[in-house]
């Protein structure tokens, strides 16, 4: 059974930064697409950043420049790296994964974090 958990999730400060975890288990991780999705109440879920197996990025212009999305195969874990964080970032954040190629990694997802930004 795949299983997506994440962490770093938190409150922090307009400006400050923060770098949200997902370690996957029950699949053969190096063989995932990746990506980090976000929610804002009431709105559809959408992505923020995906890296497929070969670690190409993909980042949707909001967050360009500002976010950073990695992987580490040895430790089955996606990583997002925010800095320059604004009072818009706040969202429930998610992270997505797919065994295969594909831009939108949704097969499975973790439970959520939550980022809050405020001063």
């Amino acid at each position: 059974q795949v299983q997506l958990v994440e962490s770093g999730g938190g409150l922090v400060q307009p400006g400050g930064s923060l770098r949200l975890s997902c370690v996957v288990s029950g699949g053969a991780f190096e063989n995932y697409a990746m990506g980090w999705y976000r929610q804002f109440p009431e709105k559809e879920r959408e992505l923020v950043a995906s890296i497929s197996m070969s670690a190409y990025e993909y980042y949707t212009d909001s967050v360009k420049g500002r976010v950073t999305i990695s992987r580490d195969n040895d430790k089955n874990t996606v990583y997002l790296q925010m800095s320059r964080l604004k009072p818009e970032d706040t969202a429930v954040y998610y992270c997505g994964g797919t065994p295969k190629k594909t831009n939108q990694p949704k097969d499975y997802w973790g439970r959520r974090t939550q980022v809050t930004v405020s001063p």
